[in-house]
């Protein structure tokens, strides 16, 4: 059985801030298990509000605000480099109680295109693959490692991005499942959740 919602944010509320006067939500697993789902509700449940999806986080709204590895990574192959936007740019500055800020990846272009400021807020919750590196959860308050099998999650993947990304979908699986098993965030997750299971409210 998966915990709740309210369990979950109350996890996160009674967890010391680690980055700066911020508590930190990272919401990690592989592609389709149910991360942004489940990374809205937590912040509904903080008090923030529901994100629309990559490329809408907005640093006026009422925290926490959800943000999206998409936005970060350098299209299909940016794993590897994820840490030198999410650690670097947006997390150290907040760890010293700055604003950070990024430039967002386009997919459409393939190119970074405008600034997205993060400024230091209560709550700030960040979903996406490989979000909880070593370096980004030893700034965390409560970390989230979601799964799913394989086969539910490439049908998720393919409704939402179309047959035709199949091949990028598969390269992806085995990116990410090496990437994920080095980080180990599985095993040091302070909650596990089934993403094919109902999360109580």
């Amino acid at each position: 059985m998966n915990p709740s919602i309210s369990a979950l944010a109350a996890a996160a509320r009674e967890a010391p801030a680690r980055l700066g006067g911020t508590r930190l939500v990272l919401v990690d697993g592989p592609a389709g298990a149910g991360k942004s789902t489940l990374a809205n509700r937590i912040a509904v449940a903080l008090g923030g509000r529901p994100s629309a999806g990559a490329g809408t986080f907005d640093p006026e709204a009422p925290p926490p605000d959800v943000l999206h590895g998409d936005d970060m990574y350098e299209g299909w192959s940016g794993l590897a480099t994820l840490d030198r936007v999410l650690v670097d740019q947006i997390l150290a500055p907040l760890a010293r109680g700055e604003a950070g800020a990024f430039r967002m990846w386009d997919w459409h272009r393939s190119r970074r295109t405008h600034t997205v400021p993060v400024p230091p807020r209560p709550f700030l919750v960040i979903e996406g693959v490989g979000v909880a590196s070593r370096e980004a959860r030893e700034l965390a308050s409560l970390v989230v490692y979601v799964d799913a099998p394989w086969e539910t999650r490439l049908a998720r993947g393919l409704e939402r991005d179309g047959e035709a990304m199949r091949g990028e979908w598969l390269r992806w699986n085995e990116t990410e499942g090496a990437h994920l098993e080095a980080s180990g965030v599985r095993a040091v997750a302070d909650a596990t959740i089934d993403g094919t299971l109902p999360v109580p409210g």
